[in-house]
């Protein structure tokens, strides 16, 4: 005997809410999302974002590629259809990570509009706060200290975002950062100061 969707019955009523979540964490839940292309400060500028929160009293988690990458979605490669299965799932994680009144805090590529208005969909868009680590293409080439950028312009990484797959930049983030002209620390003070008037219980 097999289960069948239809057997699955919801328990939503039954248990517990966001909003009992965030009475007993004293902060409102969000989805901050992070894009930009590779090397672009997303990961640097997220785990300072993440320590000063901590700092001021916020739960809060931090995914990136890194770590989503090499668990949960270890069987996707980077074709279209995987990188938007990728996303997709994250979102879905998301969705759970608010339900539970957590501050989550995403850095992915997320190239294009589709995938990113994926997300916004998923999470709803009340809940969807979008930060666009805008840096130029040679200076992300220039940050690079893994090589992954000489080898997508060799031809030995297919379907690299920037060089042989395309990015498209938001089109009305929350938030725009040109990380080539603010520092770490101004770029965290500008987040913050739209961040938590939307998170303070």
């Amino acid at each position: 005997m097999s289960f069948e969707s239809k057997d699955i019955h919801p328990i939503f009523d039954k248990i517990l809410t966001r909003n009992d979540k965030e009475k007993l964490l004293n902060q409102h839940s969000v989805v901050v999302w992070l894009t930009g292309l590779s090397g672009s400060g997303k990961s640097t500028i997220a785990r300072a974002l993440e320590l000063e929160l901590h700092q001021k009293g916020y739960i809060s988690k931090l995914l990136d590629g890194d770590n989503v990458r090499t668990g949960l979605n270890n069987n996707l490669g980077f074709s279209d259809n995987d990188r938007k299965e990728n996303i997709r799932r994250i979102a879905e994680v998301s969705k759970l990570f608010l339900e539970s009144g957590i501050v989550l805090i995403n850095c992915f590529i997320s190239p294009t509009q589709l995938i990113r208005d994926q997300v916004r969909n998923i999470v709803g868009e009340e809940n969807y706060f979008e930060i666009f680590v805008n840096t130029s293409l040679d200076t992300c080439e220039r940050r690079d200290t893994k090589g992954i950028y000489a080898k997508a312009r060799k031809g030995l990484i297919k379907e690299f975002t920037g060089i042989s797959a395309p990015y498209e930049e938001p089109i009305n983030p929350d938030i725009e950062i040109r990380t080539e002209e603010i520092s770490l620390e101004q770029s965290v003070e500008m987040i913050l100061s739209k961040l938590l008037p939307r998170i303070k219980y």
